[in-house]
């Protein structure tokens, strides 16, 4: 990679065209899941019954979702893998209070609605079935999974660097999660415990990458290259381009085949992880860095502006004590 060996970007100069950027994004995403009530919470957190079913000819979603028509409860009919494979997702909520029976109940009227329709040979593929007690305890886990991480990321910055790195730092994972979310929203993915793992996994893997270069900025900080803050990050930045691009690039291209190869229930994991891999790269050089150098200056300033103040103060004093 020698084209990284000697690199001198200029990253810092455009820190405030990625933090719009990055709002304009994040608000995007926020005003869709809005108008959709939300982000979909997918089985795993809301519970109810999938039915996958794969037919012997090409069947369309409006076809199966006529067999299943007098079936209560909303329902969501969609198709499910590749348009060659013929299979058709059937997902039925949760009705009812004795779990168990009503969602075993709910998979069984699927297939006798859709064999009795006589739509064509089929199979069941998967049935999938969640009770919403199980749904909530696993939907309370993954705030708590979640939350929990980030603290910890939080103490292990402050301590190991200044406390305004440890914000900059918070607030690049908040801003790789928000990004993220706000893409399943906008290609329509489902909140479900394989996007919440990816999402843990994102929230490491940024803070890994922020973590390299800050641990460049306090070297060079108590190096020889010493400078104004700007200069010194900007450096660092450039410094581990090369292994921020390495790294990034060989974990992207190891997702993309798990996308592209992975089948359908790994899919939402998959691009999770490939957003996640950009948002967080991105966000390493640009947001973490931005955030940590406009905390410091406004520390410096305040500090600057409180020290010419003591002296007159002393003065003040040993003037009186004369007196």
């Amino acid at each position: 990679m020698q084209i990284f060996s000697n690199t001198n970007y200029d990253f810092i100069r455009w820190r405030w065209h990625a933090i719009v950027l990055s709002l304009v994004v994040i608000l995007g995403g926020v005003g869709l899941m809005v108008s959709r009530g939300g982000l979909p919470l997918g089985i795993d957190f809301s519970g109810g019954t999938i039915v996958v079913l794969k037919f012997q000819q090409a069947t369309s979603e409006d076809t199966v979702r006529k067999a299943v028509e007098a079936i209560p409860g909303e329902k969501v009919v969609q198709t499910y893998g590749a348009a060659a494979d013929h299979e058709i997702l059937v997902r039925l909520p949760q009705t009812g209070k004795e779990e168990g029976f009503s969602l075993e109940q709910g998979a069984r009227s699927v297939v006798d609605a859709v064999r009795a329709a006589n739509i064509g040979g089929f199979e069941v593929i998967s049935t999938e079935v969640v009770g919403p007690v199980i749904g909530k305890d696993l939907q309370s886990k993954g705030i708590y999974a979640t939350l929990a991480s980030i603290l910890g990321i939080t103490l292990y910055i402050a301590f190991r660097f200044r406390p305004s790195f440890a914000v900059g730092a918070i607030a690049a994972t908040f801003h790789d999660i928000l990004v993220t979310v706000a893409f399943l929203s906008f290609f329509g993915y489902e909140l479900s415990l394989n996007v919440v793992a990816a999402l843990l996994t994102i929230t490491g893997y940024s803070v890994n990458d922020t973590i390299v270069i800050f641990d460049r900025v306090r070297e060079n900080t108590h190096g020889p290259k010493r400078g104004a803050l700007e200069q010194i990050v900007n450096l660092s930045v450039n410094q581990t381009l090369g292994r921020t691009i390495i790294t990034a690039g060989t974990t992207f291209l190891s997702v993309l085949a798990l996308f592209l190869f992975g089948g359908e229930v790994l899919h939402g994991f998959a691009f999770t992880m490939l957003v996640g891999i950009i948002s967080g790269t991105y966000s390493t050089i640009f947001i973490a860095a931005a955030v940590a150098i406009i905390l410091s200056n406004r520390t410096a300033a305040k500090e600057a502006a409180v020290a010419p103040s003591k002296p007159a103060a002393t003065a003040k004093k040993a003037g009186k004590a004369r007196a």
